[in-house]
């Protein structure tokens, strides 16, 4: 019988894959900025799960910031100041779903994430992973509140490291919320100057 991390490392992967094959299908609605517009909550959670994913940075960059800044002014219309908060909560819930497939990879097997992650400059990322060893669960709600290119590998790491899931999991949930809601907010507050 297979070892559960095992298990859970392919579970990741298929996802992986999955979002992979999605993205690529999608790739000229997603990543368009003349259907930013269009896009409503479920809309913003899907580009921000995909984005937030090894998908974007694998096979194809989509930004998910930019329809968090956009709609935030975009729906106020129809919520008022509780637009960013609204898109600000589920842009952070996709990117941090988004981002457990990663963490699944990486759970499941070392050499996986050393793989992965080989594209990372070696030294920078063995320093920055003991900052985050030494710092835990802190380090992972920094690591997701501040835009970042170690986010994947670390995302890797830290699953490989076996950081217990729920403890990676809320701290995600809350650095990325932090950041979206600050990007939502920016977005709201900037655009109904200039507008």
């Amino acid at each position: 019988m297979p070892k559960k991390e095992t298990v859970i490392g392919f579970l990741g992967l298929l996802v992986s894959i999955g979002l992979a094959a999605f993205a690529l299908l999608y790739r000229d609605y997603l990543a368009g900025i003349a259907n930013i517009g269009g896009y409503s909550l479920v809309g913003v959670f899907a580009v921000s799960f995909i984005s937030a994913s090894v998908v974007s940075v694998t096979f194809i960059p989509i930004p998910y910031y930019l329809p968090v800044l956009l709609l935030s002014d975009t729906l106020s219309s129809e919520w008022g100041i509780l637009a960013p908060v609204f898109i600000g909560t589920v842009s952070a819930t996709g990117a941090s779903l988004g981002q457990l497939p990663t963490f699944m990879i990486g759970y499941g097997g070392k050499h996986i994430s050393e793989r992965l992650t080989s594209r990372s400059e070696a030294r920078s990322y063995r320093r920055i992973l003991e900052w985050v060893e030494r710092h835990g669960s802190f380090a992972v709600f920094l690591v997701s509140a501040v835009p970042n290119p170690f986010h994947l590998p670390l995302t890797l790491a830290l699953g490989a490291l076996k950081f217990p899931p729920a403890n990676w999991f809320i701290f995600t949930l809350l650095g990325n919320l932090f950041k979206n809601l600050v990007i939502a907010f920016i977005g709201y507050f900037a655009l109904h100057a200039i507008l």
